[in-house]
């Protein structure tokens, strides 16, 4: 017997219904978007600042060791652990809510029962990593010039974990009840708490000022959502003023946590690897490589948006037994977010020089200091279409067991096939880490970052690819050679745009006007060529676009982006 075979889903249940309205998942998508591209922006700024007020050396490299805490702490307790945790936990309360309509309350339940903890748990944690910030500091960075200004910003940004875990529960929850306008906007009151403590601070205390406003934009990011979780607690049907006693409804699995955080952590450990083995390098290189990921993952924030909006939807259909519901959605998700983030691979590619040029090189970041960003950047671009795909593929992995399960639900596996399918996330993400450090340690030597950037991009694909055989092992079964053939269609139109574009841009001078002339030519090539392969995910909106133009309309087949029978907020079989 086979381990998809072994587990089970839980019987089909009447899902509770889920916020009506004219194209529901576009109207969350977008006010989503324009949130989370004001935090970006307002992100791109804030380190725009750090170039230009401490450029690249020694100090910058200090703080930045410290800036792992926070780094590491966001896909932890907020971006990745606790929504793979809590959303699909909020999304089964919300469904026995329904069927128990004259019961205690479920969420109020589920809220009672695990938040205390989490407090408790995220001020250990804070205190600890304080204590010990010299020990984290010479562990991350043993070749750091300057030790001691690292563990005084390390002990600043610790401060980062409670409000960080704080923000993470209290989102997942409001995205389960399809509220998504608070927890786009935390990272805009994040990035502004930094900016604020950054521009007025940084001539008395030098980089101390970034990881002071880095502890105050966490603040900040955690009491965005405190008012608009406790409406949310408050505006459930009425009768239900009371929390379930002694989990009748649910029943918690705290060892579920165990998994998604180990994924999360082993995730991180690339940056680690990559921090740890650069503090050898000379001073500046961790630097280079902290712009040149900052920038790179401006290409995947889109991308993320999606499964971000769409994951509740796929962990209401699991709580409800809908595998076939869940795989579409999972399948959708994965060709739309790699025509994403593919156009921004190729864009940065073609034009990553002129991107660090007019971004970055002003004040103390010159003209070596872009060069060298510039290239790492290119080099990281190839590990991007991996990272979206990751980001969809372990949503739905770490759904299928959640941190709590129906009291009644009678799903039995062997104890050796839940052990492996509950790790197998960590187990693939261990061998793009091995990946990873082997091509590192290989060609830092010859290459220096530029090999640390190779070993991420090796890494992060293995991993990828071992996560789409493992959906199928967690009863997730893609249809493969319909997802695989339109990934390939995407990067053939990737690779193209990326070439002809990256001439283009070379051609032109000088930066603003490469950029314009590279970024077009990059996004006219890839539409074209996307639409003459059929890849769908393209050939739908340039048809449309087309059609517009014209003053007329064409009908889009069903699997055209846009043509989503989610958006009405349905699940495909109609409810």
């Amino acid at each position: 017997m086979t381990l998809s075979q072994e587990v089970r889903p839980a019987p089909p249940v009447a899902p509770a219904p889920v916020e009506r309205g004219p194209s529901f998942v576009a109207k969350a998508f977008g006010i989503t978007a324009l949130l989370s591209a004001a935090g970006s922006a307002l992100g791109l700024l804030r380190d725009l600042l750090l170039a230009r007020y401490f450029g690249a050396d020694e100090g910058t490299d200090a703080f930045l060791v410290s800036w792992t805490v926070p780094e590491t702490a966001a896909p932890l307790l907020i971006e990745d652990a606790m929504a793979f945790l809590m959303v699909p936990a909020f999304s089964l309360a919300l469904v026995l809510r329904e069927e128990r309509p004259d019961g205690p309350d479920p969420v109020r339940q589920l809220t009672v029962d695990t938040l205390p903890w989490l407090l408790a748990g995220l001020c250990a944690l804070s205190g600890a990593t304080m204590l010990w910030a010299p020990e984290v500091v010479h562990t991350l960075a043993p070749g750091l010039a300057d030790p001691a200004l690292a563990i005084t910003c390390t002990r600043i940004t610790a401060v980062t974990i409670l409000p960080f875990g704080v923000a993470g529960y209290l989102g997942a929850a409001l995205r389960a009840h399809h509220r998504f306008t608070a927890p786009a906007a935390i990272y805009v009151a994040y990035n502004l708490g930094i900016l604020a403590v950054l521009t007025t601070c940084h001539l008395l205390l030098g980089v101390r000022a970034a990881a002071l406003g880095v502890a105050f934009g966490s603040l900040l990011l955690a009491g965005v959502l405190v008012g608009p979780f406790v409406r949310a607690l408050r505006r459930g049907p009425g009768g239900r003023g009371r929390a379930a006693a002694g989990g009748r409804g649910l029943l918690l699995n705290p060892l579920a946590l165990l998994p998604v955080a180990a994924f999360t952590l082993t995730r991180q450990s690339q940056v680690f690897i990559e921090r740890y083995l650069g503090s050898t390098l000379p001073a500046g290189t961790i630097s280079h490589l902290n712009y040149a990921a900052k920038v790179s993952q401006l290409a995947m924030t889109t991308a993320i948006l999606i499964c971000t909006v769409t994951f509740p939807l796929v962990a209401r259909a699991l709580a409800a037994g809908d595998l076939p519901a869940a795989r579409d959605r999972v399948e959708k998700d994965l060709g739309q977010a790699a025509a994403v983030v593919l156009a921004g691979t190729a864009f940065l590619i073609a034009c990553a020089p002129a991107v660090v040029s007019l971004l970055f090189q002003r004040g103390a970041f010159g003209a070596a200091d872009a060069a060298a960003t510039a290239q790492v950047i290119q080099v990281y671009s190839f590990g991007l279409l991996a990272q979206a795909l990751i980001g969809v593929m372990v949503r739905p992995f770490f759904s299928m067991r959640p941190a709590v399960r129906r009291a009644d639900d009678r799903r039995t596996a062997t104890a050796a096939g839940r052990w492996l399918l509950d790790w197998y996330p960590v187990a693939a993400m261990t061998v793009g880490l091995l990946v990873t450090t082997l091509v590192g340690l290989l060609t830092i030597h010859h290459f220096g970052e530029l090999g640390l950037a190779a070993g991420n991009a090796a890494g992060i694909t293995t991993t990828a690819v071992l996560l789409l055989r493992g959906l199928a092992l967690r009863g997730i079964a893609l249809r493969m050679p319909q997802v695989l053939g339109g990934q390939a269609r995407l990067l053939l139109a990737a690779a193209g745009a990326a070439l002809t574009g990256g001439c283009v841009a070379r051609a032109v001078h000088p930066a603003a006007l490469s950029l314009i002339a590279g970024g077009a030519s990059v996004l006219a090539v890839y539409l074209a060529l996307g639409t003459l392969l059929g890849a769908r995910e393209l050939s739908g909106p340039v048809r449309r676009s087309a059609a517009a133009l014209r003053g007329t309309s064409t009908p889009i087949s069903g699997s055209a982006v846009g043509d989503d029978p989610l958006e009405e907020g349905t699940l495909p079989d109609g409810r």
